[in-house]
C-alpha cells in the first residue's frame, strides 16, 4: 500500500527507534513531519501502528518496503586541487577529521543504517583506498578519466549499481548519522543559510520539490551533503548523462549543473533540510582548521613539515593556501608567512626519471645570482620540491606583441652570454630517444605511428652537427608561463628544470613553438636574437632546432602521459610544429 510523506516519517520513525537508533535532532525535515499527531492516529485506526504501544505492526513494515534503499554510491575520485596542501599527498576522503578518516566515517555510518551494498568510485591516488576492501566490503571501481573530467564520469562508471540509491561524496562530514533503512523519495540534503558561498542553491515549492537551482546566491536554502535518487531518477538521470558524454558538455561541471539544467525533465528532486550544524564539506585546508583544531598544530603533512622547516615557525603561522596554475610538469601553490606571501612548487608524477634536481638547484642558484631569477628561496634535490617568493604583480608576455618579443629576446641574450659552464644540459635529440625507450617500456609499439617523424627530425639535427654555433648556459623551458614582466618592465625567468649547457636554439626555438608562429613570424623572432650576427647559416639552425625542440616536448607530452598526466591540446600542437618546420626546412634544403 502507499502512504503519504507525513506518514512514511512517523513509520520510519517507529522502525528506527525499534532498531536502536535514536531520533535525529537535526533532520528538520522529518521534524516537521512528526508534529502531526492526527497522522499518527489514522496510522493506527488503518492497522500500521499498535494503538496501545506505538510499535509498527507487520502491515506497517509491509508498508515501508517499498520504500528500501539498496544501495549507496561515494564519489571519491577528485583530486581535491582546491584543497593545497593536504590534496598533494593523499585524497580529501582519507583526511582524518577529528580522529575519524573521513571515507571510513561516512561508510560505517551507511552501514549502521543497514545500506550494506556501497560501492566508492576511485581516481586520484586510488590505491591508497585498497583497504577500504577488505575493511568494509565494499565495491571498488576506478574511474579512468577521473583527472580530465568532472563527477558526472564517476557516475557512470558506478551506474550499474544505482537503485534506490544515496549518491554521496567522499569528503562529507555528517554529525550525526543522516542514512535511512527506508527513503520515501529522490533528495538532495542541504540547509537554510543567510552566506554566500561557492555552492548551488535552491528555491522549492510547498511541497518542498527543487524548482530553480542557482549557484553562487547571497544566501537561501543550500544544497549540501548527499542526495537519494530513487530507481526512476537514476535511470534518468544516466541516460542523460550518457548523452552528453561524446559532446563532452558537461565534462568538466559537477552532476549538480546537469540536473539544474534539465530539471523540468528529470523526475522530481526533493529538498530536504537540516540543521546547519549537521553536515560539512571542507573545501579549503583553513575550513577544516577551523573545525578540527588540531591541524592547526599538527597537520601531519609532508609538505607543511617542509614549509616549517625552511622558514622555522610554527605550523599555525603557515596560512592563507591557494592553488595557482597546474603546470605541465609539477603543481604549485601559495601561502603567507608573517604577511608575505610565497609559493611552493610540488613535483609532478614521473619527473624523477626525466629531470635531475640537484642540477636543477645548481641552475637555481646561477639564476638567482645573476639576476634572472631573483625569487628563489630553497630547493630539496632529494624530493623536488621548491620555495620562491611570489612575485605578485606581472604579466605574461603576449605572443602577438613584438615589443614583448624584444623583451624576451633581450633576457635570452643576457641568459646565454653568462660566463657559466655547467657539465648538465638538455640534448633533445638525444632526450627524445631517452624517453621513447622509457614509453616503450610501458608499451612496446606505441612510438610506432611517429616512426616517419622521428626520422626526419634526426636528419634535420644531423644537418646542425658542426656548423658553428656554440653551446651556452639555456634555461631549455621558455613558454610564456615562465616569464613576468613586472610593472617596471623588468622581466623575470622561472623554472629552471631544463636549463643546463645547451644549444641556445633551444631557448629561441621553444619559445616560437609554444607561441605557434608562422615560418616568415619565426625567422622575424630569430633575427631579432642574431641581430647584426645573423646568417643564413645560423637562421637555419634556430629554424631547425624549433623543430627539434618541439618533437623532443611532443614525445615529453607522450611519456607524461603515460604518467597519468592528461597534456591534452599541447601534444598535439608540439607534434604539429614539429612537423611544420620539419617539412619547410628540409624542402628548402
Amino acid at each position: 500500500m502507499s502512504v503519504t510523506r507525513e506518514e512514511f516519517y512517523i513509520l520510519n520513525s517507529l522502525y528506527e527507534a525499534s532498531c536502536g537508533r535514536a531520533r535525529s535532532s537535526r533532520d528538520l525535515t522529518l521534524l516537521k513531519a512528526l508534529r502531526s499527531k492526527v497522522t499518527l492516529q489514522r496510522l493506527k485506526e488503518e492497522g500500521l501502528v499498535e494503538s496501545s504501544s506505538d510499535r509498527l505492526t507487520q502491515s506497517g513494515l509491509d508498508a515501508l518496503e517499498p520504500y528500501r534503499v539498496d544501495s549507496a554510491v561515494i564519489l571519491a575520485a577528485g583530486s581535491a586541487t582546491r584543497f593545497i596542501p593536504l590534496s598533494l599527498e593523499q585524497p580529501k576522503g582519507l583526511y582524518e577529521v577529528l580522529g575519524e578518516r573521513l571515507i571510513d566515517r561516512q561508510i560505517k555510518q551507511l552501514k549502521e543504517a543497514g545500506i550494506n551494498d556501497i560501492t566508492v568510485v576511485l581516481g586520484y591516488k586510488k590505491d591508497m583506498f585498497s583497504y577500504l576492501q577488505d575493511a568494509f566490503s565494499v565495491r571498488l571501481l576506478f574511474n579512468p578519466a577521473y583527472n580530465i573530467k568532472n563527477n558526472i564520469e564517476s557516475i557512470l562508471v558506478a551506474k550499474d549499481y544505482l537503485r534506490n540509491s544515496y549518491v554521496c561524496v567522499c569528503d562529507s562530514y555528517f554529525a550525526e548519522n543522516p542514512f535511512h533503512q527506508f527513503e520515501y523519495q529522490s533528495f538532495y540534503a542541504g540547509f537554510s543559510t543567510s552566506d554566500a558561498k561557492e555552492e548551488m542553491y535552491v528555491r522549492i515549492d510547498a511541497e518542498g520539490r527543487i524548482v530553480q537551482m542557482q549557484e553562487n546566491e547571497p544566501g537561501g536554502l543550500m544544497l549540501l551533503g548527499h542526495s537519494y535518487w530513487n530507481r526512476e531518477y537514476a535511470e534518468r538521470f544516466t541516460a542523460l548523462a550518457e548523452s552528453y558524454r561524446l559532446t563532452g558538455e558537461y565534462d568538466s561541471k559537477f552532476w549538480e549543473w546537469l540536473a539544474k539544467d534539465y530539471l523540468d525533465e528529470l523526475p522530481p528532486m526533493y529538498f530536504k533540510e537540516y540543521a546547519t550544524d549537521t553536515i560539512f564539506e571542507f573545501d579549503y585546508f583553513e575550513e577544516l582548521r577551523e573545525f578540527d583544531a588540531g591541524y592547526a598544530v599538527h597537520s601531519n603533512n609532508d609538505i607543511i613539515r617542509n614549509i616549517k622547516l625552511v622558514f622555522r615557525c610554527d605550523e599555525e603561522d603557515i596560512t592563507y593556501f591557494r592553488a595557482v596554475r597546474e603546470g605541465l610538469t609539477n603543481t604549485s601553490f601559495v601561502f603567507r608567512i608573517d604577511g608575505k606571501d610565497y609559493i611552493y612548487r610540488h613535483p609532478g608524477d614521473g619527473t624523477e626519471r626525466i629531470i635531475n634536481r640537484r642540477n636543477e638547484k645548481r641552475s637555481l642558484i646561477i639564476a638567482k645570482e645573476y639576476g634572472i631569477d631573483p625569487t628563489y628561496i630553497y630547493m630539496d634535490v632529494i624530493e623536488g620540491w621548491k620555495i620562491s617568493e611570489f612575485v605578485s604583480e606581472f604579466r605574461e608576455p603576449d605572443y602577438e606583441c613584438f615589443e614583448d618579443s624584444k623583451k624576451v629576446v633581450q633576457a635570452l641574450r643576457k641568459l646565454h652570454s653568462l660566463p657559466v659552464t655547467v657539465d648538465y644540459g638538455m640534448k633533445p635529440w638525444e632526450d627524445a630517444l631517452d624517453m621513447e625507450r622509457l614509453l616503450k617500456e610501458k608499451e612496446a609499439n606505441c612510438f610506432a605511428e611517429h616512426e616517419q617523424l622521428k626520422e626526419k627530425v634526426g636528419r634535420l639535427y644531423r644537418m646542425t652537427i658542426g656548423d658553428g654555433i656554440a653551446k651556452c648556459f639555456c634555461h631549455g623551458d621558455t613558454y610564456k608561463h615562465n616569464w613576468m614582466i613586472k610593472p617596471d618592465e623588468s622581466v623575470i625567468l622561472i623554472d629552471w628544470e631544463y636549463s643546463g649547457y645547451s644549444d641556445p636554439g633551444i631557448d629561441v626555438g621553444y619559445y616560437i613553438v609554444d607561441a605557434m608562429y608562422e615560418i616568415d613570424d619565426a625567422k622575424r623572432f630569430i633575427n631579432e636574437y642574431l641581430a647584426d650576427e645573423a646568417t643564413p647559416q645560423k637562421v637555419f639552425h634556430f629554424m631547425a632546432y624549433t623543430a627539434i625542440i618541439a618533437y623532443y616536448w611532443f614525445v615529453w607530452a607522450m611519456y607524461r602521459e603515460s604518467c597519468g598526466a592528461p597534456m591534452g591540446e599541447s601534444l598535439h600542437n608540439w607534434r604539429s610544429m614539429a612537423e611544420k618546420y620539419v617539412d619547410c626546412l628540409l624542402e628548402e634544403n
